[in-house]
């Protein structure tokens, strides 16, 4: 038997049907990485990895169990089936597990519209490695960077695929490329680090390593001398790198699985107002180049495009097969899956609707202000929507940056503070969630 991922599959589905199955559904994953971090221009460390993981779920009636392992041989595949289908005997009923029914089932897709391939050649260690030193050097270039933390490169390639008892059988391969460097400028208790990074699908459209080092040193050394801001009221504009983890918030809130389980502050909010009313948020897991892209979910199902928000109105949830049964609604084909786990929801590819101003349009306008450019802890509420976290960034006085800013915390509650929100048109577009930076007037901020 030739050992692909679609081979494996199938033969996971034979195991479990001998083994006395009603149903089954496998998933197997097989992919190399390679990463290497250099320290002081010399390699610091280097990783290699390659396998196929392999996952197989059974059902017994309205009993499921999952087993996993990383052993192709057909005696491991045989003992796995025969495990899981032990394992759903004795697994408690559950009246929302199954498979999709037939005609749920993906038909047809175009892979070549997703282009989540790319066919170059692999890059040579040497390649990365002169990656992370092109890009520690640039950061180590910058006047007031004390060291440079950590740079490196990474490349991995990934084949996934998915079978199940009645009729699905898809998969798909994935490439991905990054460079990162982390900065330091200080000592002591006066020391600063910041960050940046790039990762692309294909090594044509990532930007250059020296452009990141540089990036991050300027980054770093922009942090020096920061104070604690002045506890009180103020507009809050979260800077387009930790921006989208306001909409992270809601869309977590509007998760099937949160839903069901009336563990939501949106969980009444069906039809309702959650943004401003030129504000949608849009879900598309068909972008090309994009690491959220997908032609199918955990589950075989086709997706699609779809409003989640929809000029400020809550238009959906988010549903995988079991939180839809739950619901009384049909799933949104956005089960996402492991090799060792069940489907459960989430997100795709999502972009919040850009504004008409820049954010140095948004900083001359907000007064006196925090510009936030990094969040550190949370302490989210999912029932209330109560939100504080700490925070650092840069103080705004008339309309103007006019220091850095450390230990100090925001709060606020999520469902007011999206309603508030006013977008820049700054969000990059080659990522995953295409959020801008967003203002928020009104919140709290304690400092000293």
């Amino acid at each position: 038997m030739t050992q692909t991922p679609e081979t494996l599959c199938h033969a996971l589905i034979d195991a479990a049907r001998k083994a006395g199955a009603d149903a089954a559904d496998a998933m197997a994953a097989a992919g190399s990485s390679l990463s290497i971090e250099v320290r002081e221009g010399r390699l610091e460390h280097a990783e290699r990895s390659e396998g196929t993981d392999l996952g197989l779920r059974v059902f017994l009636g309205q009993r499921q169990a999952l087993v996993s392992s990383s052993d192709s041989r057909p005696e491991t595949i045989a003992a796995m089936a025969e495990r899981a289908v032990a394992m759903a005997r004795e697994a408690p009923e559950d009246p929302y597990t199954g498979l999709a029914a037939p005609d749920q089932l993906a038909q047809d897709w175009d892979l070549a519209a997703l282009d989540l391939n790319d066919p170059t050649a692999d890059p040579a260690p040497a390649a990365l490695q002169a990656d992370a030193l092109a890009a520690e050097a640039a950061c180590q270039a910058i006047d007031g960077i004390s060291q440079v933390q950590s740079a490196g490169a990474g490349y991995g390639r990934s084949s996934v695929y998915l079978a199940t008892s009645n009729g699905f059988s898809g998969g798909y391969t994935r490439t991905g490329r990054s460079i990162s460097c982390t900065g330091i400028a200080g000592t002591g208790t006066g020391m600063e680090r910041d960050y940046d990074g790039d990762s692309r699908t294909y090594q044509s459209d990532l930007r250059s390593a020296e452009e990141i080092g540089r990036s991050a040193g300027e980054r770093t050394v922009a942090r020096m001398n920061a104070r604690r801001p002045k506890t009180g009221t103020y507009p809050v504009l979260f800077d387009e790198r930790i921006s989208a983890s306001l909409i992270g918030h809601l869309l977590s809130a509007v998760n099937g699985a949160a839903i069901a389980r009336g563990s939501s502050w949106l969980q009444d909010s069906l039809g309702q107002q959650v943004l401003p009313t030129h504000l949608s948020v849009i879900e598309d897991p068909h972008r090309p180049r994009i690491a959220g892209s997908r032609p199918f979910d955990g589950e075989g199902l086709a997706t699609r495009r779809r409003a989640i928000v929809e000029d400020g109105i809550l238009t959906g949830w988010t549903l995988d097969l079991a939180s839809a049964r739950k619901l009384g609604m049909e799933s949104t084909a956005n089960a996402a899956r492991g090799i060792g786990s069940v489907p459960s929801p989430s997100n795709w590819n999502v972009a919040l609707t850009q504004g008409d101003q820049s954010r140095a349009d948004l900083i001359a306008g907000m007064g006196t202000g925090l510009l936030v450019t990094s969040l550190i802890g949370s302490t989210i509420n999912p029932n209330t929507g109560d939100y504080s976290r700490g925070a650092s960034g840069f103080w705004v006085e008339n309309g103007a940056i006019a220091y850095p800013v450390n230990e100090c915390t925001i709060a606020g509650n999520l469902r007011d503070m999206l309603m508030r929100i006013v977008p820049a048109n700054d969000a990059r577009s080659y990522l995953s969630r295409v959020v801008p930076s967003l203002l928020v007037e009104g919140m709290t901020l304690a400092g000293n």
